[in-house]
């Protein structure tokens, strides 16, 4: 699959742009297991232009990264062009516009989902985009449509397309599902099977293992899949579904010290990337998944987030894990 000359290869499998988990720790580890490539969080245009600390740490990352695309969503045309054009200067592999997010405050303000409500606004925001940058190719990301009766899914691919983005991305709900109800996948099918569309689909929801991918791929005829809450806590999805689609055979699920490792140098990264107080707060979303299963792990999970410092969470983590190789043993 290609976007515009980047070359993902046959079946690329990528992960999703989401607020306050995909910060350059998370996108590090997970391009380094295997995401073929990874997206910043979603950054507000309005603050990108008026140069916000924030949203420009947002934008910060490694080479190991790469390539890596800068997601930018906002409701007005004048502030996604300036985002765009400091987006561009961070040299990402992609600029992203973010056509998707169900949130009230946001869609409201025409941004994210809300512009499913105006498909002329949504035309002309990403041509805005398009010609703000020179030479990165820009892509979006959208929903089937605001609610059940205004799915134009097909005609918002080709309006995208005739402006000149490079890949659609298709979260397979409305934004009135938000994220309840199972991803309709048989849309993704059906946009693929659009007549004059040429630009790679990749579909998004309920992705959540290597058996979903491949299927949504002979399912669905799409491009790319790509993986979103399927990922947080678990990074070895990645490698895990390409090892299945290329070979059919699943490969083992990470053990417990596998687990407690990459998570413990997730934190070690989040702080030294945001500081120690932000550091360790953006890591309590991963926790859950990072020890999902594991027997005896409830008051591990309770006392970690609990803790304000990264090293009393590193002695519980390989505390824990000493007890559990112990009794392994």
């Amino acid at each position: 699959m290609k976007i515009g000359d980047l070359d993902l290869g046959d079946k690329p499998i990528l992960l999703a742009p989401m607020e306050d988990v995909t910060d350059s720790p998370f996108r590090t580890i997970c391009r380094r297991r295997g995401a073929s490539i990874v997206y910043t969080e979603f950054i507000s245009s309005e603050a990108l232009v008026r140069d916000q600390d924030t949203a420009m740490h947002k934008m910060d990352f490694s080479e190991d990264e790469r390539p890596f695309g800068v997601q930018i969503f906002g409701g007005r045309e004048e502030a996604m062009e300036g985002a765009a054009q400091v987006a561009e200067e961070q040299n990402p592999n992609v600029v992203d516009i973010n056509f998707g997010c169900p949130v009230y405050n946001i869609a409201k303000k025409g941004a994210g989902a809300g512009c499913l409500r105006d498909l002329d606004m949504m035309q002309r925001m990403a041509e805005t985009v398009v010609n703000a940058v020179d030479g990165i190719p820009v892509t979006a990301k959208t929903r089937l449509g605001w609610d059940e009766q205004t799915i134009k899914i097909r005609e918002v691919a080709l309006r995208l397309q005739s402006v000149g983005i490079k890949a659609l991305a298709i979260h397979a709900r409305t934004r009135s599902q938000k994220y309840k109800g199972d991803a309709r996948w048989d849309y993704l099918k059906y946009v693929k099977e659009t007549p004059g569309l040429e630009i790679p689909i990749i579909g998004n929801g309920d992705v959540t293992s290597p058996e979903d991918a491949k299927r949504m791929f002979d399912e669905t005829g799409v491009d790319g899949v790509m993986i979103g809450r399927g990922a947080i806590g678990n990074p070895w999805i990645f490698e895990r579904t390409r090892h299945y689609i290329e070979t059919g055979e699943l490969l083992p699920k990470p053990t417990i010290e596998d687990r407690i490792e990459l998570c413990a140098e997730q934190l070690r990264r989040s702080v030294e990337h945001h500081g120690e107080r932000y550091g360790v707060i953006i890591m309590k979303k991963h926790y859950g998944q990072y020890l999902k299963g594991i027997r005896n792990s409830r008051q591990l999970r309770a006392e970690i987030m609990e803790e304000k410092e990264m090293q009393p969470i590193l002695d519980l983590l390989y505390k824990f894990l000493d007890q559990e190789m112990y009794v392994a043993a």
